[in-house]
C-alpha cells in the first residue's frame, strides 16, 4: 500500500466512523474513484484502532469517573457514573449478539445497491428525527429504556451504508434526548463496540499469514487518530448549531453518486 492510500484511508475513516455519513459508504466508494483493490482487514483494524484511540483520550476524564464510580458502587451502591457504564454494557449487548449470529451474511450486505438504499433511507430517518424529536433530555436524565432501544438501533448498522454514529444518534434523537447528549452517548457507546469488532477481527488476521506493510500500518493508524479526535471535538461542539441538516443532504448526494455508478 503506497502513502498516498495509507493516508486517505486513515482520514476517511476518522472522519466518516464519528459522523452520521456511513463510513462503509465511503469505502466502497473510494477504490471505485481511486482504481485502488481492497486494502485487507487489517489495514481497517489499523484504522478502527486510530479511532479507538481517539475515543479513549478525547473521552479520558469521563472514563476516569465513571470507572471509578462504577468500582465505588460495589461498596456504597449505585451512582450515576456507575449507570452510564451500565447503560454502555446493555446497549452494546445487541450488536454484540447481532454480530454473532448474522456476521458470515455481512458480506451479502456489501451489494453498492444495498449501501446506496440504506445510505439514503436513514439518512431521511436521520433527518426526521431531528425535526420530531423533543430535543430536551440531556445525560443527566438517560434511563434504561434509552440504552434498550439505542442498542437496538444499533444493532441496524449491521447493514452497511447504515452508518453506526447516524443510528444511533438518530435512535437518541427519537428518545427525546438533545443532539449533544445523542451525539456524547454514540461516541462512548463505540468503545466497547470498536474495541470488540477490531479484536474479532484482529484475532481473524491472526489466524493467517500475512505480509505486513509497517510503514503503511503506521501511517493509517495515526492519520485515522488524529482525524478522529477533530472530527468528535469540532462535532460536539458544532452540533446544536448546524443540526443534522447538512448530514442528511450529504448522505443524500452520496447515495445519489452510489446509485449513478452501481445501477
Amino acid at each position: 500500500m503506497d502513502v498516498l492510500h495509507s493516508i486517505i484511508l486513515g482520514l476517511l475513516q476518522g472522519l466518516t466512523e464519528f459522523l452520521p455519513i456511513s463510513s462503509s459508504a465511503h469505502l466502497i466508494l473510494l477504490p471505485e474513484l481511486m482504481d485502488w483493490t481492497d486494502q485487507g482487514l487489517l489495514y481497517d483494524v489499523a484504522a478502527h484502532f486510530g479511532s479507538l484511540l481517539a475515543l479513549l483520550i478525547y473521552f479520558r476524564k469521563d472514563l476516569e469517573k465513571m470507572t471509578a464510580g462504577w468500582v465505588r458502587s460495589f461498596n456504597s451502591g449505585r451512582n450515576a457514573e456507575a449507570n452510564l457504564v451500565w447503560f454502555l454494557i446493555i446497549a452494546t449487548l445487541p450488536i454484540c449478539l447481532a454480530g454473532l449470529l448474522f456476521h458470515d451474511m455481512t458480506g451479502l450486505l456489501r451489494d453498492p445497491l444495498i449501501i446506496a438504499g440504506a445510505t439514503v433511507l436513514f439518512s431521511l430517518l436521520l433527518w426526521w428525527a431531528d425535526g420530531y424529536g423533543g430535543r430536551q433530555r440531556s445525560l443527566d436524565d438517560f434511563r434504561l429504556r434509552d440504552a434498550i432501544v439505542i442498542g437496538l438501533f444499533q444493532a441496524l448498522a449491521m447493514v452497511p451504508g447504515t452508518s453506526r454514529s447516524g443510528i444511533t444518534i438518530t435512535a437518541g434523537l427519537l428518545l427525546g434526548l438533545n443532539r449533544e447528549a445523542a451525539s456524547r452517548f454514540s461516541f462512548m457507546l463505540a468503545i466497547p463496540t470498536i474495541l470488540l469488532a477490531s479484536g474479532y477481527e484482529l484475532l481473524n488476521v491472526s489466524l493467517s499469514a500475512i505480509q505486513v506493510d509497517w510503514t503503511a500500518l503506521f501511517t493509517v493508524t495515526a492519520v485515522s487518530f488524529v482525524s478522529a479526535y477533530a472530527t468528535i471535538h469540532f462535532f460536539l461542539k458544532l452540533v446544536e448549531r448546524t443540526g443534522m441538516l447538512p448530514y442528511v443532504i450529504y448522505r443524500l448526494f452520496l447515495g445519489a453518486i452510489l446509485f449513478a455508478l452501481f445501477s
